[in-house]
């Protein structure tokens, strides 16, 4: 199934609300084993929380070597391919290291209590 990104949340790909509504499209092909296709046309504008929500939340239900098969990228400049790599690098590490989970946890609580 393809997903037009432009549709989805404009030509900005930036907020993690816009991100959340990706996944929560796309979360439930992807486990069931199905191909997506993700098509960035028009988009110009990318930042990581976008990137966090879509796609790096994914890591911690479907294996990235099942992700790399499954998830299929159209027209994704290099700015945006650049994120969304030190996304899917960061989220490996973070479910896949329960400390380093547990610590990065932390710093976030402590910091939204103290925001």
């Amino acid at each position: 199934m393809t997903y037009k990104i432009y549709d989805i949340v404009g030509k900005y790909a930036i907020t993690a609300d816009g991100g959340q509504k990706v996944y929560d499209q796309i979360h439930p092909e992807l486990v069931a084993g199905n191909q997506v296709e993700l098509d960035f046309t028009e988009v110009k504008v990318f930042a990581s929380p976008f990137f966090n929500f879509a796609i790096g939340q994914l890591v911690k239900d479907v294996a990235v070597d099942d992700l790399n098969r499954l998830l299929k990228l159209r027209v994704l400049n290099e700015n945006g391919q650049n994120i969304l790599e030190r996304v899917i690098a960061n989220a490996k590490h973070y479910y896949s290291d329960d400390k380093y989970r547990e610590a990065v946890d932390t710093v976030l609580k402590e910091y939204v209590a103290n925001f």
